[in-house]
């Protein structure tokens, strides 16, 4: 048997991979993360496959409903919002498959911050703006960030900045960010991307606190912070330019 993690991708059924998706068919056990899957995947598993919902369980129970597929020789598709890469906690679950000897391999998604940039209609790199993307999140209840990932040290790039995991501290954000990228610089928070309730809002961060209070916004939100959100200026790029030189 194999265990299959997959990204569900952000929140809309249509946006995950064909071979996701045919996984999701056949596999007759599949453990999913609660709200943030869509109920159509689910939808998809083959009749009478058993579905667990991961959303109260701690990693031994999780591990345990695993080794226990692994031990009937059924294999199991584990869905993820997202993308497995990116703040998913799938690496503590390949550790323990890796000493317990179970099989998995890892089916990609769509992330999170590559649906919110589709939403806004921009790309996060944008020639002689930014070519740097920083994915992070904030500290709080959850585990501690690692010395020299704080929002200040982070910040004096002055790089893109995708937040996770972080609109309901988005006074926090404000107050670290601001002295490196300045209270006039573009920002979008993006939650609930691709679903039909979603919502987008763009500001500076002068005004996106009092815009994220407003819409009471709390979670399940990308914030992107840069000057690529709202450039309009900037040179062509190197790759379709007629000065570069082709076969």
């Amino acid at each position: 048997m194999t265990v299959y993690f997959i990204g569900a991708g952000p929140g809309a059924a249509d946006l995950i991979t064909v071979r996701a998706q045919e996984l999701i068919k056949a596999a007759p056990v599949c453990l999913y993360a609660g709200s943030l899957v869509p109920e159509e995947l689910l939808d998809q598993c083959p009749e009478g496959a058993r579905q667990v919902d991961t959303a109260n369980l701690d990693l031994d129970a999780i591990i345990a409903e695993l080794r226990a597929a692994h031990e009937q020789g059924l294999d199991v598709v584990r869905l993820h919002s997202g993308d497995p890469s990116v703040l998913s906690a799938v690496a503590e679950q390949l550790r323990r498959l890796d000493a317990a000897g179970v099989p998995y391999r890892i089916v990609p998604g769509v992330p999170a911050f590559a649906a919110a940039a589709a939403a806004l209609g921009r790309e996060l790199t944008v020639p002689g703006v930014g070519q740097t993307v920083i994915l992070t999140r904030t500290a709080q209840r959850a585990t501690a960030m690692p010395e020299g990932e704080d929002l200040d040290t982070l910040g004096k790039s002055r790089a893109t900045m995708v937040l996770h995991l972080a609109v309901q501290r988005i006074d926090y954000l404000v107050e670290q960010l601001v002295p490196n990228y300045g209270a006039d610089c573009p920002v979008a928070v993006v939650a609930r991307v691709s679903r039909e309730d979603e919502v987008i809002l763009r500001g500076t961060l002068a005004d996106i606190a009092e815009q994220v209070h407003a819409a009471d916004i709390r979670r399940t939100a990308v914030v992107i912070v840069g000057k690529t959100l709202a450039v309009q200026q900037f040179p062509d790029s190197h790759l379709y330019s007629v000065e570069r030189e082709r076969p």
